[in-house]
C-alpha cells in the first residue's frame, strides 16, 4: 500500500486544489492531506481567509482525500512522514518557501521522497482574492478618485502582516494586473459609444 501525502493551507478552496488532490491520489492508494493551521499560514503567508476549523473540513470533504492530519507543519520533514506511514509527499510545480526564505520541502527532495504534479492553470487563490477584491457596489468610483482607488487595490493586493521579504509581495497573477490595467472602473459617458464583445476561451 504506497500512501503519500500532499501539505497545503487550503485556503479558498478551488477548482485547482481538487484537480491537484485528484493528481496525487494517482500516485497511490491512500492520500493523506495534511492542512497548515492558521498560526503556521499567519507566519509564513499571511493571515487566512478562512479558520483552520473551516479549512479542515472543506478538504475532508473532497473525493480524493482519505484522510486530513490538522496542524500540519509548514515545513516537511522526513520525520512528519514517517510519523504518518507516507512513503512520500506531492506539491504542485510551484515553489513554496518559509518566512526566511527556504525550501519547504528541501529534506524530503533530498530523501528522494518528493513527487510533483502540475498546478492547473488558470485559476488560483490569489487570482479569487483578486477578484472578490474587485467586485463591490461602490467599485465604479468618479475618475478624479482614481488615483486613490488604484493605490487601495495596490496596498490590499500586498501582505502587510507576513514578516518576510519573501512573502511580502503582491499575490496579484498577471491577468488580474491586466485586468486592472484596462479596468479604470468609470462608467461610460452619455456620449461614448460601448461595444460588447462576446469572447469564448
Amino acid at each position: 500500500l504506497r500512501k503519500k501525502r500532499l501539505l497545503y493551507s487550503y485556503d479558498v478552496v478551488h477548482f485547482g486544489h481538487a484537480n491537484q488532490l485528484r493528481q496525487a491520489k494517482q500516485f497511490g492508494k491512500k492520500l493523506i492531506v495534511g492542512v497548515h493551521n492558521d498560526e503556521e499560514i499567519s507566519l509564513h503567508k499571511g493571515p487566512p481567509l478562512f479558520t483552520e476549523l473551516e479549512r479542515y473540513r472543506m478538504v475532508e470533504s473532497i473525493k480524493w482525500v482519505d484522510e486530513v492530519v490538522e496542524d500540519a507543519p509548514y515545513v516537511t520533514t522526513v520525520e512528519t512522514l514517517n510519523r504518518h506511514d507516507c512513503d512520500f509527499c506531492v506539491h504542485g510545480d510551484d515553489i513554496t518557501l518559509t518566512v526566511d526564505g527556504r525550501d519547504t520541502y528541501e529534506e524530503v527532495k533530498k530523501a528522494k521522497r518528493y513527487r510533483m504534479c502540475k498546478r492547473t492553470n488558470g485559476v488560483s487563490t490569489t487570482d479569487i482574492v483578486a477578484r472578490m477584491l474587485f467586485l463591490t457596489k461602490n467599485h465604479h468610483v468618479p475618475e478624479e478618485n482614481m488615483d486613490e482607488h488604484l493605490e487601495r487595490a495596490r496596498t490590499m493586493s500586498t501582505d502587510s502582516v507576513a514578516e518576510s521579504p519573501w512573502t511580502r509581495v503582491s499575490r496579484f497573477v498577471t491577468t488580474t494586473k491586466t485586468i486592472v490595467e484596462f479596468a479604470e472602473g468609470r462608467a461610460p459617458r452619455p456620449t461614448d459609444k460601448v461595444f460588447y464583445c462576446a469572447c469564448v476561451t
